[in-house]
């Protein structure tokens, strides 16, 4: 079979669904490889470069749709691109279904199977084929870097002979793959970051990469992310007016704000209302990842960039994947070649569209004639994380009858240990010669100190402290260089191996310890 990439013909974009690299892996799984003429160009992959990888090039789109039987592209196809479709093909793009119904069901009805790469299932095992995080990713970094590009100060603090620079303060609203994507571009440039979700989970996440987590005086139970496919959802009336109230007393703070909320198959949420953009500092920036879907900031303007009144800059860009072309298209052909390995489980070159696999099925909207959207649940589900219960205080009093018990079972355990021991050693004595005993009573003893010293100490200095002392039991040694001057060869040897492996356990002791000191000090 062939699987062929035409050239996207949305005006400005500039990303394709194949690139040289993807068609030799392509081409690895038994599949023949076309492109357009040009399709490549602006993502900066030319025509010869697809041709030394053994693609073929193809100068007319309307040739390409006749002659391959797998189409991928990036952008839904046009209502033109889908007659274009027959009972035979496959099509794997971006296709938003439940916004372009009609040309779902055109497509079902031409009989030709369509996989959403937009409606891949958001499970452990899909995560190579998350086309959505890849791009969502990518417009996460660049959101920083437009922000930074009509920003008029460093990110990074500065002490200069010409004046003392302060960091910028960012904000990033939403801890998606995006907002987590702009809050490792912003730290690593130096800024001083803040973010916010109604996700409780991905507070670690945040603190992690350096930002502060910005937190409500609310009490509320939200939703684990994982439960609802790694999306937020949709907060309470009350969480919301505390949220707007904690956003409103950042907004004189901070000179950038970076927009990422979004909920599936809803308009974007108003979180930066008109009062707060009027509130920050002149020179300030919002960039709003959200403006293909009405926006964070219902000040936005999709596709264009503003300045208000008292002189914020609004970034309303919806391009931002295509404007790193070349990423953005090596991530998604990367995506789409691993759709296809799963459709072709044994490499040669046939696809195999099985709808008993989750990945598959859950991006599949048209198959057999007939319209699979919505697909059903996955079989595996991801899992949340069960909320931590907060662990009772308890009283002075509570805490004093605790410890009296503990050291009560404690000293209980002793002494019948101790017991135990007495009556061994008395057992043993009834039999035993006097000067067995002497030897025996210093060995329990040296076992019983032993035990103590290991057991009561904290296990972080269990390697170095263990080291130490088995150098220092090793005073063995001595016992066997007085038995070498015996008569007996067997004594002899039996000492002359107790000094060998009693020197190796005091030399590499000390040698051991002295290495792991060695990491805790500066030089």
């Amino acid at each position: 079979m062939k699987i062929g990439t035409p050239k996207e013909i949305l005006e400005g974009e500039a990303r394709v669904a194949m690139t040289p690299d993807s068609a030799k892996m392509l081409q690895k799984l038994g599949y023949d490889c076309a492109i357009e003429s040009g399709a490549g160009a602006a993502a900066g992959f030319s025509d010869e470069a697809y041709a030394e990888a053994g693609v073929e090039v193809i100068a007319k789109a309307a040739d390409l749709w006749k002659t391959v039987d797998v189409v991928a592209k990036v952008r839904p196809p046009t209502e033109d691109e889908v007659k274009l479709l027959t009972a035979d093909k496959l099509l794997i793009s971006f296709f938003y279904p439940a916004a372009n119904e009609a040309l779902m069901k055109q497509a079902a009805d031409l009989g030709a199977s369509v996989i959403a790469m937009d409606m891949v299932p958001r499970i452990s095992r899909a995560q190579k084929m998350d086309a959505l995080s890849s791009m969502a990713n990518i417009a996460g970094y660049r959101a920083v870097i437009e922000a930074g590009n009509n920003f008029g100060r460093f990110f990074t603090g500065q002490v200069t002979a010409a004046g003392k620079v302060p960091p910028a303060k960012v904000l990033v609203v939403g801890a998606g793959v995006a907002g987590l994507a702009a809050i490792g571009t912003s730290t690593s440039l130096g800024a001083i970051t803040l973010a916010f979700d109604v996700r409780p989970e991905v507070a670690e996440q945040v603190e992690s990469m350096g930002a502060e987590f910005v937190y409500l005086d609310f009490e509320e139970e939200q939703q684990d992310g994982a439960a609802t496919g790694g999306y937020a959802s949709v907060s309470s009336p009350e969480f919301r007016e505390a949220q707007l109230k904690k956003f409103r007393e950042l907004a004189p703070e901070v000179d950038i704000v970076i927009t990422t909320a979004l909920i599936p198959n809803r308009e974007a949420p108003e979180l930066w209302t008109e009062d707060m953009v009027k509130a920050m500092k002149p020179g300030s920036v919002i960039v709003d990842l959200a403006a293909e879907k009405g926006g964070n900031c219902k000040m936005t303007v999709m596709d264009e960039k503003i300045v208000t009144e008292n002189g914020v800059t609004i970034v309303g860009y919806t391009d931002f994947p295509s404007r790193m072309a070349t990423q953005s298209s090596t991530l998604y052909a990367t995506n789409i070649r691993h759709m296809m390995t799963d459709l072709t489980p044994e490499k040669d070159g046939q696809v195999n569209h099985n709808m008993e696999d989750d990945v598959i099925r859950g991006a599949t909207i048209t198959h057999e004639n007939a319209v699979t959207f919505p697909p059903p649940p996955p079989k595996v589900q991801a899992i949340a994380a069960k909320p931590q219960e907060k662990a009772k205080e308890l009283t002075p009093e509570e805490k004093r009858a605790q410890e009296v018990a503990a050291f009560k079972a404690q000293t209980k355990q002793q002494v019948t240990l101790l017991g135990v021991m007495a009556a061994l050693i008395l057992g043993v004595g009834l039999v035993a010669p006097a000067s067995f005993m002497q030897h025996f009573i210093v060995f329990v003893l040296s076992v019983f100190v032993g035990f103590q010293v290991i057991w009561n100490v904290s296990h972080s200095l269990h390697t170095p402290l263990m080291a130490v002392t088995n150098a220092i039991s090793s005073i063995i040694i001595l016992g066997a260089l007085m038995q070498i001057g015996s008569s007996s060869f067997l004594v002899i040897l039996l000492a002359g191996l107790s000094v060998f492996m009693a020197g190796i356990n005091i030399f590499g002791g000390f040698l051991v310890t002295r290495r792991m000191l060695a990491m805790f000090q500066k030089s």
